[in-house]
């Protein structure tokens, strides 16, 4: 799977220690930055990533700033883009599973290394189910298209 990733400064050795762990399961990783500790704007690097989602460039993406909440926030503004702020394994799963996010959204200030890493394993692993939750998301699509330009 091709994967974008990005963080901001508070998300930094997070998404380090993540890049190493998709490598080593086999996934191709677009690292989008940043690259070192001094603060940046976690927009610049969000909208990145969800440009490249919304887009269908990669399959899905990863961001990461101090809490998640403002990366999420960023990314759910582009069309096609479900991103899913998650702080346990069983959010991670429902995030694929009911809602087909296409970004996960973590706080690299909130979650340790351990389970950020099964959140991530949870997520890949997990397919939509569909079935009702797909009449949720076509509710979610024709809201985005009466509100969203794109």
């Amino acid at each position: 799977m091709r994967i974008a990733m990005a963080c901001d400064h508070g998300g930094l050795h997070l998404k380090e220690d993540l890049v190493v762990f998709l490598k080593e399961l086999g996934h191709q990783v677009e690292d989008l930055g940043c690259f070192d500790e001094e603060p940046v704007d976690y927009p610049d690097l969000g909208q990145e990533v969800a440009q490249k989602v919304s887009a269908g460039d990669v399959e899905g993406g990863i961001l990461i700033c101090g809490t998640g909440i403002g990366m999420s926030i960023v990314a759910n503004k582009f069309p096609r883009v479900r991103a899913a702020l998650v702080h346990h394994i069983y959010a991670a799963r429902m995030a694929k599973e009911h809602n087909d996010a296409n970004i996960l959204v973590m706080g690299g200030r909130v979650v340790g290394s351990g389970l950020a890493r099964e959140m991530v394993r949870t997520w890949l692993e997990a397919d939509f189910q569909g079935g009702r939750h797909l009449h949720r998301l076509r509710k979610i699509e024709e809201i985005e298209r009466r509100n969203l330009k794109g």
